[in-house]
């Protein structure tokens, strides 16, 4: 004789499709699947957003910021030697570029009266990482003009675009630092011709920063030959932890080290406890289909309590009822799971490939919505979506099993 299913997998997947007078317990067979399908689904693309979003930010910062910044105790002005404090750093390992940088406040005027304040940044161009880095940001204008040592500067895109100017325009650049004289502190002010318009793609930094080549920087700083500090480029940014540590191992004191987890850390703490509190939310989805799932199985043994005494009577034992009910809320959690995963994944395919939600990058600072959903994401949702399935499996399968014959058939 061929053998089939077990005897218990079969009786469950027919108490999954009941008929005739009892076709109202279907109803919460697909209250249960659809419960849990719209709970992994909805789950999977949350957390998909919110690890795409965090990821998409989290890029930009990498590329638009050095990975560390090397400073010395005692203000701007006490790194007098920059190039030789960056050589030594580049013999650590994992370092990928290290140059001097200048950095400074500064208010921009242009001719027609438009001003705005933010940074000037004095970049080494002779560095060919740092130039190529910021050729690849350049949207409008050239590189050219700064690394000859001119007296250019490239703008923001959006500060451009605020102060009302193009490239071969002028502006005028104040410093906060001004000198003293007689008549008292005279603030320091030069005149740049604007070499090019760039962009970063975060709105915060193309609102704001500015660069000028790191000689101009340092005389408009007054700094004569000294720089703020070193920026340091890695090879694996997230590496920053333990090169960092290695960098003051090997300047020692007086210097520090920032690194850009550590200048971003309030943010991203920001972004990981949203994603958790959504987490939570969304799983209250799949807690009411799991209460979906109990009442159907406390209903099926209630209608079923008649044929469980003849099984019983028949010698079928605890465990085998056990598992034609456990076969029932199992089911419809898997199938739920199953669906809900199928439909997140597609969405999350659909969106990365099409693009179809977009977003205002001056106020999100990326211009669409990524997703990004990772393997230990996809694993707590389908783990803790089949675990909620198996507790409001359990209790009522072992009820059915533990049923009486003798009881049951007395009163049926």
């Amino acid at each position: 004789m061929k053998r089939g299913l077990p005897f218990e997998l079969f009786l469950g997947l027919r108490y999954l499709g009941a008929r005739g007078q009892r076709a109202n317990l279907s109803l919460f067979v697909w209250i249960g699947v659809g419960g849990v399908f719209l709970g992994v689904a909805a789950l999977i693309v949350v957390l998909a957003v919110m690890t795409g979003f965090q990821d998409g930010i989290r890029d930009r910062i990498i590329s638009a910021n050095p990975h560390l910044l090397v400073f010395q105790a005692g203000g701007a002005k006490a790194l007098q030697e920059g190039e030789a404090v960056a050589t030594r750093i580049r013999t650590v390992r994992g370092v990928k570029t290290a140059t001097p940088f200048v950095l400074q406040q500064a208010l921009f005027t242009a001719a027609g009266g438009a001003t705005h304040g933010g940074l000037v940044r004095g970049i080494d161009l002779a560095a060919p990482g740092v130039r190529e880095d910021i050729r690849r940001q350049v949207r409008g204008g050239s590189l050219t003009p700064l690394a000859e040592g001119e007296a250019a500067i490239l703008l923001g895109v959006e500060l451009a675009r605020t102060l009302g100017v193009m490239p071969g325009d002028f502006v005028t650049v104040i410093s906060p630092q001004g000198a003293i004289t007689a008549v008292g502190l005279v603030p320091k002010m030069r005149r740049y011709t604007v070499a090019g318009t760039l962009e970063v793609g975060m709105y915060e930094y193309d609102s704001s920063l500015a660069y000028l080549s790191l000689p101009v920087a340092q005389e408009f700083a007054g700094l004569d030959r000294g720089v703020t500090g070193v920026e340091v480029k890695l090879a694996d940014p997230f590496d920053a932890k333990r090169v960092g540590r290695a960098v003051v191992t090997q300047l020692g004191f007086p210097f520090w080290v920032r690194d850009w987890m550590d200048m971003n850390k309030n943010f991203f703490a920001a972004l990981q406890l949203e994603k958790l509190a959504l987490f939570v939310i969304v799983t209250i989805i799949v807690l009411v289909a799991a209460f979906a799932i109990i009442g159907h199985l406390v209903l099926l043994v209630a209608e079923k309590r008649k044929e469980i005494g003849i099984l019983k009577a028949m010698g079928a034992s605890n465990p085998s009822i056990t598992t034609v009910f456990f076969t029932v809320g199992m089911t419809i959690g898997i199938v739920g799971t199953v669906a809900g995963s199928v439909v997140g994944l597609s969405l999350i395919w659909m969106q990365n490939t099409f693009k179809l939600i977009r977003l205002a990058g001056d106020v999100y600072q990326i211009d669409y919505l990524p997703m990004k959903l990772s393997t230990a994401d996809f694993i707590l949702v389908i783990g803790s979506t089949l675990a909620l399935s198996l507790l409001a499996t359990v209790i009522p399968a072992r009820r059915a099993g533990s049923l009486n014959p003798v009881d049951v058939l007395r009163y049926e």
